[in-house]
């Protein structure tokens, strides 16, 4: 009977043990807002999860396909965590290629020394209000 209970866990509580989300409210909230798709399917907070189950999880313009390897229903160390499941290497290659589009979009950008002062407000409210 104990085996059972332990077999059975929702998938905002695994994705919350696996490290995906920080809490279960929030993987709780992606799940129910279509971020997390269970076998290519849209699925609800409460449905359980098994074994081989294949997710598929977006966080902002992020998408990880990952297979479930292990059940856990208490969150543990990342090392732990990490054991839960095996990502994709199709997964990984688009995050890897996603990440360094990213890097080189804002390669040319830099962040300003210091917080504007007095004066250059003035000149930036100034500049904002030219065209009206």
């Amino acid at each position: 009977m104990m085996d059972e209970k332990q077999e059975q866990v929702r998938i905002d509580k695994w994705l919350w043990a696996a490290r995906f989300f920080k809490t279960r409210s929030l993987a709780a909230k992606a799940v129910t807002g279509g971020k997390v798709s269970k076998n290519g399917q849209r699925t609800k907070p409460a449905k359980v999860l098994a074994i081989g189950d294949e997710l598929s999880i977006q966080k902002g313009t992020m998408e990880q396909v990952v297979t479930v390897l292990d059940l856990a229903s208490r969150r543990g160390p990342a090392v732990v965590a990490r054991t839960l499941y095996e990502e994709s290497e199709k997964s990984i290659n688009d995050r890897e290629e996603k990440q360094k589009l990213r890097s080189l979009f804002y390669a040319g950008q830099s962040m300003p020394a210091k917080r504007p002062g007095k004066r250059d407000r003035r000149k930036i409210k100034e500049f904002i209000r030219k065209g009206e």
